[in-house]
Formats: structure tokens, C-alpha cells, sequence
């Protein structure tokens, strides 16, 4: 990556553009979706930005323009549809030592904007440093399509419960979490039926259980000599993704370990039978426990072996390119 994918907070902090024309309009159409000050910096303004320093959602500095406007700012971005005033007011804000952006000039910019999904709190940055937007674009039209609209009332619903939850679940907060995102209230919102998601994230929390707590969920064996994760089914890709117990092989392509979560449990699998033996026993105490497990391994792996006498009929295989 030659640019690293941050959220930047805006609560209580000033954004600046430079500009007052229809470069700088698109700017604040984007920003305004935040809860940032929004500072712009132009005598002359657009229609759009006039009616928004009207409402109050926006100020306006048309003073002279130093270092001190760019001071203690979260972003700047500048947008003047005049190269050489860009180069200029790029400057003044490099010496304030702010974050910059300037419209349609690469070089010049600290931070780009990607496409973005939102569902907010939800959102989905999409980016490909400037390379392919309209790639990004697609991208975005089709995981638009995935979301729910209401996606973002439930994670704030979710978010208005996490002390309760920690109360009643202490330890099993992942679990209750999962249930929340993978079962009934998720699909509740999904159908337009917000209430009954609310009515039965409040049942399980009354009673104290959570439903899917004891579930046993298949081991996830996926074989795979793969250079990459992008060869994996998209099943495999889930698996990975979604376990919190992960046993690899030592002969797998360190590619396909960029898919588990940071916090998933990694533990290295030795060649030696013996040692192969006691770790498809300590995966198996994992998934009585309710825990998603994954094993990782390379095809024809004499591990396939010890899987099949410990552990027939409690995993799912993987291979490649099919499940069974």
C-alpha cells in the first residue's frame, strides 16, 4: 500500500476548504455529511455554499489567507480551480502543518477521498490510490447493493447496548454479538421489521441465554496450495474470516493468513503425527466451546489423515475451489 485506509475524526474539529466554486461545492457536499466545522475560505461562493453558510452549516472566511486560517485543522482541501492559487494556498497550509488535499493534483496531496458507502455509522471506504475511481465506483454501486438501508440503525441500536450487554454477557460479548449481526435481529431489519429485531434483542438479554451460545459449528478444514487469498471460494474466505481459532500448517502461503481476524488465535501446526494428534484434539475442545474453528493446510498434507480418524463428521472441507 503506498497510502494507509484511516477514519479521521470531526467532532469538535475545524475542516477548511479553499474555494467557493463548483470544485469546492463537491467538497462540502462530501464533508457535510460529517459533524465537523467546516471552514470555507473564498469571497465568492456558489449558490449551494451561500444557502449552506445561510443554514449555519458552514462559515465563511473572506479575508486575506495565511498560515494561521490552516491552524489546528483535521483536513484542508483545496479546491480554487486556479492551479497556481492551489500551489500557493497548498503551501501556506503545509507550513501550519495540516492535512491537504488538493483537487486533481496527486502530487500535492497528503490524503484522498475515496468512494464511500454509507450507512452510517457504517462506512465502507473504497479506494485504488488514485489509479482506477471509476473501478471504485463499481465497486461501491455493487456493495451498496449487499447493505440494507436501515444497516446503520441497528449498529447504532447495537452501539446504544454494549454496556448492558457487557453486563449480562461478561466473556460471551463476541458470541451475543454474533447473534445480533448473524441471526434473527439482522434479519428482522433486513425485512423492514425494526421492532421485532429490538423485541428480541431484548428477550435474550431478559433471559440471560444466547441462542446460538452452545451451537457446535463445523470445523472449517480448508486445503489450499493458493499464492493468494483471492483464489479461495468465498466459502473458505468466511470461514477464515469468521474464526476464532486458527491452526496452520507451516507450508502455507503467508497470503492467506491477510484474511483472519487480528484477534483470531493462530496456532502453528508441527509435521511431526504426534503433535499434529494433540492439536486436532485441543481444535476439538475449541468447538465444543462453541467456538468457530479453522484449519489451514496444504493439499495431500498427512494431516488429512489425522482429521479423519479425530474428527469425522464435526468438520467441512475446503478444497480450492469446492466445498464438501
Amino acid at each position: 500500500m503506498r497510502a494507509f485506509p484511516m477514519f479521521i475524526k470531526t467532532t469538535d474539529r475545524r475542516v477548511v476548504i479553499v474555494g467557493g466554486g463548483e470544485e469546492a461545492t463537491q467538497k462540502f457536499r462530501l464533508l457535510s455529511k460529517t459533524d465537523a466545522n467546516i471552514v470555507i475560505c473564498a469571497e465568492q461562493l456558489s449558490a449551494e455554499l451561500a444557502d449552506a453558510v445561510a443554514m449555519k452549516r458552514a462559515s465563511q472566511y473572506a479575508g486575506p489567507i495565511t498560515s494561521a486560517v490552516f491552524m489546528d485543522t483535521a483536513m484542508v482541501f483545496i479546491a480554487t480551480g486556479d492551479e497556481c492559487i492551489d500551489v500557493a494556498m497548498h503551501e501556506l497550509a503545509k507550513s501550519a502543518g495540516a492535512l491537504v488535499n488538493v483537487v486533481d493534483n496527486p502530487p500535492l496531496c497528503d490524503m484522498t477521498t475515496p468512494s464511500i458507502v454509507d450507512r452510517d455509522p457504517v462506512i465502507i471506504a473504497i479506494g485504488t490510490e488514485g489509479t482506477a475511481p471509476v473501478l471504485a465506483r463499481l465497486i461501491k454501486t455493487k456493495i451498496e447493493g449487499m447493505l440494507t438501508p436501515n444497516l446503520g440503525r441497528l449498529a447504532k441500536l447495537a452501539g446504544g447496548m454494549r454496556d448492558r450487554v457487557n453486563e449480562v454477557f461478561p466473556g460471551k460479548q463476541r458470541a451475543f454479538w454474533a447473534w445480533v449481526f448473524r441471526h434473527d435481529p439482522i434479519q428482522h431489519f433486513a425485512r423492514g421489521h425494526e421492532s421485532d429485531a429490538t423485541k428480541s434483542i431484548e428477550a435474550v438479554l431478559t433471559a440471560g441465554e444466547i441462542p446460538t451460545e452452545q451451537e457446535r459449528h463445523p470445523i472449517g478444514v480448508i486445503s489450499t496450495d493458493c499464492q493468494g487469498y483471492d483464489l479461495l471460494t468465498l466459502r473458505a474466505v468466511a470461514c477464515l474470516q469468521e474464526a476464532d481459532v486458527i491452526f496452520i500448517e507451516p507450508r502455507v502461503d503467508a497470503a492467506i493468513l491477510e484474511l483472519p481476524r487480528r484477534d483470531a488465535k493462530r496456532i502453528p501446526l508441527a509435521n511431526e503425527s504426534f503433535d499434529q494428534s494433540n492439536k486436532i484434539q485441543d481444535a476439538l475442545e475449541y468447538q465444543d466451546k462453541g467456538q468457530r474453528v479453522a484449519i489451514v493446510m496444504a493439499p495431500n498434507s498427512p494431516l488429512s489423515s489425522v482429521l479423519r480418524a479425530k474428527a469425522e463428521g464435526r468438520m467441512m472441507m475446503h478444497h480450492q475451489g469446492q466445498s464438501h
